[in-house]
């Protein structure tokens, strides 16, 4: 091409590129949110299941529990908890449901939501999984996560901006729970929380069914949590749809949502 060739065609080529850009820009734009979005969990294979890992360091992201929305109503999905954060323009990486609830939806056992107790600890005993001891408490204070057995967190216990109690431990203090056995004949779809040394929180969730001692093992052995908490199973639920995951059980109780910080 000459150069009055390309002169004379220098007004196309500003149009062509002028037409093509706003669509660049909105690609880069959707790109960017998707990126955003992202979070912070990758498949995990340990012994014969695989496993949904999510790595939170609370220094980076903020660890919240969800129950009612600002009319009172409970959530009852994550879907619907994803919907409400949107619609007060924040983006949730992820959201699992949060341990275990009563008919109408109202959490067993503590429950701290932004600082508020909206149910208290239960200490007594009980039939089920919440009720074998020792169970637990996975809470936030201070910008830090936990999990502690209940007995050791209501003999000293801390203030929490967030907090939610279950059963069983999966792991107390690098030992596993001592009711379980690897032979156990009960085995289905789990979900579970443990803290790092080093302040990590971990959520794990499988994909298959699994018994509670290689759902602990998973969390001691190989995701390196000396303490770690079992937050539900059979309609264990983890909304992530950046990364392809969009469970969807209804009528669920307290539920946690993990936001990227600001900053």
């Amino acid at each position: 091409m000459d150069f009055l060739t390309l002169l004379n065609s220098a007004p196309l080529l500003a149009g062509l590129v002028k037409a093509a850009l706003p669509q660049a820009v909105a690609g880069t734009m959707a790109f960017s949110q998707w990126f955003v979005s992202l979070p912070p969990c990758r498949d995990f294979a340990f012994e014969a299941t695989s496993y949904l890992v999510c790595e939170v360091d609370p220094k980076l992201y903020s660890i919240e529990l969800f129950w009612k929305d600002p009319a009172g109503k409970p959530f009852q999905s994550l879907h619907n908890l994803d919907a409400a954060q949107r619609a007060a323009g924040r983006i949730m990486l992820f959201a699992v449901n949060a341990g275990m609830y009563h008919p109408d939806l109202r959490p067993v056992g503590l429950y701290v939501e932004r600082g508020q107790e909206m149910a208290g600890v239960k200490t007594g005993s009980g039939s089920g999984n919440f009720s074998l001891q020792p169970n637990g408490i996975f809470y936030v204070s201070g910008g830090k996560a936990a999990v502690r057995a209940t007995r050791d967190f209501v003999r000293n216990r801390p203030s929490t901006d967030y907090a939610t109690q279950s059963g069983p431990m999966l792991v107390v203090d690098g030992q596993l729970h001592p009711k379980f056995r690897s032979d156990g004949t009960s085995r289905k779809t789990r979900d579970g929380v443990g803290v790092r040394k080093d302040g990590v929180a971990v959520f794990a969730i499988s994909n298959g069914s699994v018994n509670f001692h290689a759902f602990a093992r998973l969390f001691r052995d190989a995701l390196d949590c000396d303490n770690a908490l079992f937050l539900d199973g059979t309609i264990s639920s983890l909304f992530a749809p950046a990364f392809g995951r969009n469970d969807d059980y209804w009528n669920l109780g307290p539920m946690i949502g993990v936001f990227r910080k600001r900053g």
